[in-house]
């Protein structure tokens, strides 16, 4: 895990670093917690499990799929785009449950129990065990949404065994140098919870969309508003405590993490685009015109803003090298 969370003299190299860096009185002033009234607004206290009812025309929106406005698509029967877009919510939800469960919740985890390896305040100690807990709800109800939807639609998923994301985290995470391995874990978790979905914007505005998937994707808007803010500032105690040489190391990775959370995941939609009925053939031309490299970059800059701003703040891009990465990610020009 994160800085291998390995704990020396039950006190980790880097958490002594880091106290003997940052005055205390900033470390306590500048943690505010957004979790106050969590028992009162929390989802997972105040909302009940969201169930489809008979309700919504579509299952996702279509100004949110781009192979819908390709030339093949747009000539094929309703089925087949309806299909399309069921397949699509599918692979959304397929991620939101992998993202939770393998990426925030063990890496959220270690930190509530102290094991980050920072000197964190009490209260962002004690706010991680509410994001273990909303994680946790949020990836059940995705799973609860999942299986009524094949329910209603008896239209079966078709999705790879693992999302690409996680096969890209394992390949960065072998890569980095042995001094850093378990940085990664943690930078993405940052990355991943710092980052606007636009799903999470969108979907449950669209009044095409059953009620049911719209409330669940709101319930989660509301909890991750705050894992925002904590992770935000997670950030802001994580860069200085690193040493310059962990800051080298592990900053050109940082691109690749974004473009691990943000970039499509090709796998998945080819697989939906034939189990919706498309021939072979169709399904290369589609994903070879939807998804060129240009537009899967400017795609992933403007989602990445948020994040890329609050990295700048953090002082990530002062590396020559970490600067480089981004420039030639084409996250910065």
């Amino acid at each position: 895990m994160a800085l291998q969370f390995a704990r020396t003299a039950n006190r980790t190299v880097l958490a002594r670093r880091h106290q003997d860096r940052l005055d205390q009185a900033f470390v306590e002033a500048d943690y505010r917690s957004r979790f106050r009234t969590w028992e009162r607004v929390a989802t997972v206290r105040n909302s009940p499990m969201r169930a489809l009812e008979g309700d919504g025309e579509l299952f996702f929106s279509p100004e949110l799929v781009p192979a819908l406005s390709h030339p093949i698509l747009q000539q094929a029967e309703p089925r087949i785009r309806e299909a399309v877009l069921v397949h699509r919510l599918y692979e959304y939800l397929k991620f939101t449950i992998d993202l939770e469960q393998s990426a925030v919740i063990p890496v959220t985890g270690h930190i509530s129990r102290g094991m980050s390896g920072l000197d964190l305040p009490e209260h962002m100690l004690l706010d991680a065990f509410k994001i273990v807990t909303d994680e946790a709800w949020h990836a059940q109800f995705t799973y609860e949404i999942l299986r009524d939807v094949r329910t209603r639609t008896r239209i079966a998923p078709a999705l790879p065994d693992t999302p690409t994301f996680t096969d890209e985290l394992a390949r960065i995470h072998e890569e980095l140098p042995s001094q850093i391995r378990g940085l990664d874990e943690l930078l993405f978790a940052i990355v991943s919870e710092t980052l606007i979905s636009s799903i999470l914007d969108e979907l449950p505005q669209d009044k095409r969309l059953p009620e049911g998937v719209r409330e669940m994707v709101a319930d989660h808007a509301v909890d991750e508003a705050k894992h925002h803010s904590y992770f935000s500032t997670l950030l802001r105690f994580l860069w200085p405590a690193m040493t310059k040489k962990e800051r080298e190391l592990a900053g050109p990775y940082i691109p690749r993490l974004i473009f691990a959370f943000l970039e499509p995941d090709y796998a998945s939609a080819a697989l939906g685009l034939r189990a919706s009925g498309l021939a072979d053939d169709q399904v290369e031309q589609i994903m070879s015109d939807c998804y060129t490299r240009d537009k899967v970059v400017d795609d992933v800059r403007r989602g990445a803003g948020p994040t890329l701003q609050y990295f700048v703040e953090a002082g990530a891009l002062e590396h020559p090298a970490t600067l480089e990465a981004f420039q030639e990610s084409g996250l910065i020009a």
